[in-house]
């Protein structure tokens, strides 16, 4: 008997290490020519549909954002037949409508990442690959997630540009002015090159981004040093909405 058909998959990020409301989840060991991915990825029903979710710095991140191996986690994924992916991923808001707590659906992307793994197309075997990467994220999916909170009530600012960078460090404020004049309108450390690599499977992907914190210099207080017990809170009360979401893609 085959497997049911896996309708989404949902990559936690920081703050997301597991995906509540999962009916009988069954974690999935899958082995992938690149390796392993980050965490077992998870599958059990919402809605009447196949979710899989998988903990992108492992279930107890221990694995730093430039650690990661993207290859793996987007492989395994497309391996179990997942055609449609969400990734969580935690932001620094710049622009001024992104402060804490604020979700949002990024529609570009500027990658400032150095020395990781970026295509598929690294090794010997694999075909080379000039991936369409004008809209870096699916723009079907990125309505329909809009949509979906509409329906769940859901706030999300629509659009904006999501600026990747190398982390594990945070940034500067002048690297946050630099991002900023470049027309970045958030900015987080695990964007690229997972959107790039999906796209080179085929699969349709989208960012909900968590804003965690004002990024360096910028907020009302713009001289104030970042907190990582305020970072934390911030992402506790935000992403328990992302499930409200993801329930009303799946329920439309």
């Amino acid at each position: 008997m085959s497997s049911p058909v896996i309708e989404l998959a949902v990559i936690g990020g920081t703050g997301v290490y597991a995906f509540p409301g999962l009916r009988q989840a069954q974690a999935i060991e899958v082995s992938t020519r690149w390796g392993a991915p980050s965490s077992p990825i998870v599958a059990g029903d919402i809605e009447g549909k196949r979710v899989a979710f998988l903990a992108r710095h492992g279930e107890r991140h221990t694995i730093a954002p430039h650690r990661i191996n993207y290859r793996a986690n987007i492989d395994a994924l497309h391996a179990l037949g997942v055609r449609r992916v969400v990734g969580v991923n935690a932001v620094g808001g710049i622009r001024d409508d992104m402060g804490p707590r604020v979700l949002a659906v990024p529609d570009q992307l500027i990658d400032y990442t150095t020395g990781r793994v970026s295509s598929f197309c690294d090794e010997d075997g694999e075909p080379v690959l000039h991936a369409e990467f004008g809209e870096p994220y699916s723009v079907t999916l990125r309505r329909a997630l809009s949509e979906a909170a509409a329906r769940a009530g859901v706030v999300v600012v629509d659009g904006g540009c999501y600026g990747a960078t190398q982390g594990p460090r945070l940034e500067t404020r002048a690297e946050i002015a630099r991002l900023h004049r470049d027309g970045c309108d958030m900015v987080g450390m695990t964007g690229m090159p997972e959107a790039a690599l999906a796209r080179e499977r085929g699969m349709d992907y989208a960012c909900v981004a968590v804003v965690a914190n004002w990024a360096a210099g910028r907020g009302p207080r713009p001289d104030a040093s970042i907190s990582l017990e305020e970072i934390h809170a911030h992402l506790a009360a935000a992403t328990g909405q992302v499930p409200r979401i993801v329930r009303a893609l799946l329920a439309g």
